[in-house]
């Protein structure tokens, strides 16, 4: 059985009763400790969980992946202690600005107790850099994303963020949240020391939490099979983000920062 997966007996009801065996995702409590303070608890699917914590580290703004000296899982009764250990100077913006995140996998804004949390204002922008994608590399980029998703594939509970390079999958994360899978594919990024002059591209809706955490990662595209929230536009422009959604194997639509999509046979990434 693949990690973070285990198959649970079940009836199935129809046409006749029949037992059985369906595979289903893990999610399980963890905490995101630094130098012995949980800094944030969330429920997620027990792989990767270092790429989970440098992910959360980096797309929070919490500490930068070189402040960082050492990571540990811990098994606890109740769940995972993910104890990271972090420089003094990282350790003091911290207690500084400690807030404690506990919430279900679909809220990304849980635990955050004032609007300036939520709307982050110490974004930095995306540069417009040399990146240009063509229509069919984006829809190239949807068409390979099915197979970046053997726990969604098991289980069909799971979402998946993976990084288009302008000609393949570079890697791939997958979690029971759409929050947690992005945080595990930026933590991955950083520790392989990967280029991140590509294109995020995700199963799930996109909110404003989302492009927050993908202007910290420095991509400047994102490509989503489903719908973005008006305010995830808005955003998405405002940091020079070109946000494409609803995208298919043959279609797919641009919303912000169209210049980024090029018509021309060529491209530079």
């Amino acid at each position: 059985m693949m990690q973070g997966a285990r198959a649970i007996p079940r009836l199935s009801f129809g046409a006749r009763v029949a037992s059985g065996e369906r595979v289903l995702p893990e999610e399980v409590g963890v905490a995101l400790s630094f130098n012995g303070t949980t800094q944030a608890v969330m429920m997620a699917t027990p792989d990767h969980l270092a790429d989970f914590a440098y992910g959360f580290a980096l797309t929070e703004g919490l500490v930068q992946p070189h402040e960082i000296e050492s990571l540990e899982v811990v098994e606890t009764a109740r769940g995972l202690d993910v104890q990271i250990w972090v420089t003094r100077s990282a350790e003091a913006r911290l207690a500084e600005r400690r807030r404690t995140m506990t919430g279900p996998v679909g809220c990304g804004l849980c635990g955050i107790d004032s609007l300036e949390q939520a709307l982050r204002d110490d974004l930095p922008g995306v540069p417009h850099g040399r990146l240009r994608l063509t229509p069919d590399q984006v829809m190239a980029a949807v068409a390979a994303l099915p197979a970046q998703q053997p726990l969604h594939d098991a289980t069909r509970a799971a979402h998946c963020a993976a990084f288009w390079d302008g000609a393949r999958m570079v890697l791939s994360r997958e979690d029971v949240g759409r929050h947690n899978a992005l945080d595990k594919l930026a933590g991955a990024l950083v520790r392989g020391g990967l280029a991140r002059d590509g294109a995020v591209v995700l199963t799930s809706r996109v909110s404003i939490d989302l492009v927050q955490k993908v202007a910290t990662l420095g991509a400047p595209v994102i490509i989503a099979v489903s719908s973005p929230t008006v305010g995830a536009v808005a955003l998405a422009e405002t940091l020079g983000i070109t946000l494409i959604a609803q995208a298919r194997p043959d279609r797919f639509e641009a919303f912000s920062h169209t210049d980024r999509i090029s018509t021309e046979a060529t491209h530079v990434c």
